[in-house]
């Protein structure tokens, strides 16, 4: 049996500030049966200068004049206390709680919180300090690799691996970092590529609308998928549109796990327990197209395949052509080897 595939319910930043809507996504990712509620820690201060415009998608989902980066992600902040707050709500609600920090500080203060594991966002892939640090914590890391050619990967893998985190503790996700992606950006089969190249076990952190993509990375072999959700597509806010919305979550997980039973097989091709009781129904067996006479040679003419199958398979149809009959027997009856010398 395959292990189970690792699936993060991002939240992001689509709290809004909010700790009763942050809440409310706990909720959601609870009620979806993810494994992990995603969310980010961050001070603005630290991860961008107060001159850094926002990026098109958010400037688009944004209704605001101010262009200023770093003014969204300071209303976005999650403060210590919301943290814990927020861990101990999502452990009472049978969910874990996980978060990507953007700087070394916040990864310190997410390792001194007990995290077991970490995540890096697509835009820390080249930040050498960030890398290094997560390889002296030498604790299983996620990698995101959106904007990241195949070095940029492998030289991230290099930094990781540097101290005393080992390759077989790191997945790779391959991801686009654009918001929604289109369709004909997602390039799903780099996932391969990446781990054929690296080594690594792979996954997919997926922007697109929809959950086609993710279902078709379980698939393919993803180990991990990562997905943004939110309350409602229609808050303001910068992710909330290529987010999915509860019920999409729901059904999400629901498809990985129904998909993950579909490739769980031996791969032997062979009658499965629950089609068996239909071979017969669907097969046909060698029936007689006429009446026949005891002692008559049987022809080709006189037989017919028809169902159910629990006869003398027509595989066999050369073989009875030319026996005799041992005894009538009318049109459509099915032959027995007792019927035939």
């Amino acid at each position: 049996m395959m292990d189970s595939t690792l699936i993060i319910a991002e939240a992001g930043v689509n709290h809004n500030g909010s700790m009763e809507m942050a809440k409310k996504l706990v909720d959601a990712a609870a009620e979806a049966k993810v494994d992990l509620v995603k969310f980010q820690t961050f001070k603005a201060d630290k991860l961008v200068t107060k001159t850094a415009k926002k990026a098109t998608y958010q400037q688009q989902n944004l209704a605001s004049d101010d262009d200023s980066q770093y003014n969204m992600l300071k209303s976005l902040e999650l403060s210590e206390n919301d943290h814990l707050e927020l861990i101990a709500y999502a452990q009472s609600k049978g969910v874990k709680f996980f978060s990507t920090a953007f700087d070394v500080e916040g990864l310190d203060y997410l390792n001194d919180l007990g995290f077991e594991q970490f995540k890096i966002p697509s835009g820390e892939i080249t930040n050498y300090p960030y890398l290094l640090k997560l390889a002296q914590f030498g604790k299983p890391v996620i990698l995101s690799t959106g904007m990241a050619n195949m070095t940029e990967i492998k030289d991230a893998l290099k930094i990781l691996t540097s101290e005393s985190l080992r390759l077989e503790d790191i997945t790779v996700l391959h991801c686009n970092t654009e918001y929604p992606t289109p369709f004909e950006d997602v390039n799903l089969t780099a996932m391969l590529s990446i781990a054929k190249e690296c080594n690594v076990k792979v996954g997919y952190s997926d922007h697109t609308l929809g959950i086609e993509v993710p279902m078709a990375a379980v698939a393919l072999g993803a180990t991990v998928i990562e997905k943004h959700f939110t309350l409602d597509r229609n808050l303001p806010g910068p992710d909330h549109k290529a987010s999915l919305e509860p019920n999409e979550l729901k059904a999400m997980v629901k498809a990985i796990r129904n998909i993950e039973k579909a490739i769980a097989g031996d791969g032997i091709k062979k009658a499965s327990p629950s089609e068996l009781k239909n071979k017969a129904i669907a097969r046909k067996s060698i029936h007689l197209a006429n009446p026949v006479n005891v002692g008559q040679q049987i022809r080709e003419a006189d037989l017919i395949a028809l169902r159910p199958g629990d006869g003398i398979s027509p595989m066999e149809w050369r073989e009875i052509i030319g026996k005799k009959a041992t005894r009538d027997m009318d049109q459509y009856h099915q032959l027995s080897r007792e019927d035939l010398a």
